[in-house]
């Protein structure tokens, strides 16, 4: 009898490690993607600005802040995911969610972007005046320039995301990629 239940024990205790493997594998999987939009959208930012810098003759700064900044905004990005900021349109048609998060997320963005910003100054023993960033070139035009920027770059991914969700992330990767089942696509073409 005790083997028994010894038994039952480890299995209950396999399944728990597979399952909080599996969510640390999507996890990590959800945080890539995001990285690497994020990063992207970065990186043209960064190459936009070097076309600007060029022509005024300013040294041009690498590619590796953009890519720090991707990946802690990607935390960030899940952090806030999971607090569920932005999804007070589900119901609605699916416009709704994608313009919603698109702009909440645009917003979170600024917002942890001044944050750093007076964090590392306070950090430093700068005063808190001397630590608000400069966005955009400065004043809200500049803030809100960037965050319209930050919005326009964040609907196709949670287009990406809203659609999947509603069709199937599977499916709709084989309608996108061509790859997570071939099936799928032949569903979807054929109905």
């Amino acid at each position: 009898m005790a083997d028994r239940d010894q038994l039952a024990d480890d299995t209950k205790s396999h399944g728990r490690w597979r399952a909080v493997r599996r969510r640390a594998i999507e996890e990590a999987k959800r945080f890539y993607v995001i990285a690497i939009y994020i990063w992207a959208w970065f990186a043209l930012f960064n190459l936009h600005e070097r076309v600007i810098d060029r022509q005024a003759g300013t040294i041009y700064v690498s590619q590796g802040f953009a890519l720090f900044n991707a990946l802690v905004l990607a935390k960030v990005m899940l952090v806030a995911e999971d607090l569920k900021v932005g999804r007070w349109w589900r119901e609605r048609p699916l416009i709704f969610p994608i313009l919603t998060e698109s702009f909440a997320f645009a917003v979170v963005f600024i917002v942890f972007h001044i944050v750093e910003h007076l964090a590392v100054g306070l950090i430093k023993g700068e005063k808190v005046a001397a630590s608000i960033p400069v966005i955009g070139g400065g004043g809200i035009v500049g803030v809100i320039s960037v965050a319209l920027l930050y919005f326009v770059a964040l609907i196709p991914f949670f287009a990406f995301r809203n659609i999947g969700r509603e069709i199937g992330e599977r499916r709709l990767n084989a309608m996108v990629f061509g790859f997570g089942g071939a099936d799928q696509r032949e569903t979807s073409q054929s109905g």
